[in-house]
C-alpha cells in the first residue's frame, strides 16, 4: 500500500486550479487579440486615423496603463499555468512512447508546445518593435503609421509576422477549445458548432494580422 504524500508533498495548486487559471487568463488574451487586430485595422484608412487613433490611448493614462498591467497578469499566470501542467506531465511520463497515434490528436493540439514559445518571442520582439522602439530603424512616439510602414518593410520581419501569426492562430483555435472543456461548456452536442465558430475566429484573426505586413510589403499600405 502507497504511503499518502505528506502536506509538504503536495502541490500547492493542483491541475483543475491551473487549469482554471489558463481558462480564466485566456479568455483576457483572447479579447485582447481581436481588440487589437479591430484597432490595427485602421491602418488602412490612412495614416490621421491610426495616429489618432493611438494619441487617444495615450491621453487616457487610466485606461492605457490598466489595459498593460491586466495583459502582463494575464500573460504571466498564463505561462506559469502551463509550463507548470507541462512539468507535472512530463514527470508522470518521464520515458515518451514507443508509438504515439496521433489519429485523435489535431494538429493544433500537437503543435501547443511549440506555438507557446513561439508567440512568447513574437510578444517581447513586438513590444521592442513598435511600442518601446528599441529594435525599430527609425522610431516615432507619434507617427505610428510610418512605424508600420518602415517596420513591415523588412521583409525578414514580415516573415516573423506572418508565421507568429500562424502560430497565433494555430494555438487560439485549441486553447479555445481546451477553454470550453475547462469551463465544462464541451459537449458532444456542441462540439462541432464550437470548432467551427472557434475556426472561422482564428481564421479571422490570422488573415486580418497577416494583411498588414503583406499590404505593406505590396506597396498597398506606404
Amino acid at each position: 500500500m502507497s504511503a499518502i504524500p505528506s502536506t509538504a508533498e503536495r502541490p500547492v495548486f493542483g491541475s483543475i486550479t491551473l487549469k482554471a487559471v489558463m481558462a480564466l487568463t485566456g479568455i483576457v488574451l483572447y479579447g485582447f487579440v481581436f481588440v487589437h487586430m479591430v484597432g490595427n485595422i485602421q491602418l488602412y484608412q490612412g495614416p490621421e486615423k491610426i495616429n489618432g487613433y493611438a494619441a487617444f490611448l495615450k491621453a487616457v493614462p487610466p485606461l492605457l496603463w490598466g489595459t498593460r498591467i491586466t495583459l502582463l497578469a494575464a500573460v504571466v499566470l498564463h505561462g506559469l499555468a502551463a509550463f507548470t501542467l507541462w512539468r507535472r506531465n512530463l514527470a508522470a511520463r518521464p520515458v515518451g512512447y514507443a508509438h504515439q497515434d496521433f489519429q485523435a490528436a489535431g494538429v493544433t493540439s500537437r503543435t501547443m508546445y511549440w506555438t507557446g514559445p513561439v508567440i512568447a518571442l513574437f510578444v517581447i520582439y513586438h513590444l521592442l518593435h513598435f511600442t518601446l522602439g528599441s529594435a525599430h530603424p527609425q522610431f516615432s512616439h507619434t507617427d505610428v503609421y510610418t512605424n508600420v510602414v518602415v517596420g513591415f518593410s523588412n521583409v525578414w520581419v514580415s516573415g516573423f509576422y506572418v508565421l507568429a501569426m500562424v502560430a497565433l492562430g494555430f494555438h487560439l483555435f485549441h486553447g479555445g477549445f481546451s477553454l470550453f472543456q475547462t469551463l465544462g461548456l464541451r459537449t458532444p452536442k456542441y462540439e462541432k458548432p464550437i470548432k467551427a465558430v472557434l475556426a472561422v475566429l482564428c481564421t479571422v484573426i490570422v488573415v486580418v494580422n497577416v494583411s498588414f505586413p503583406i499590404a505593406v510589403l505590396a506597396g498597398l499600405v506606404k
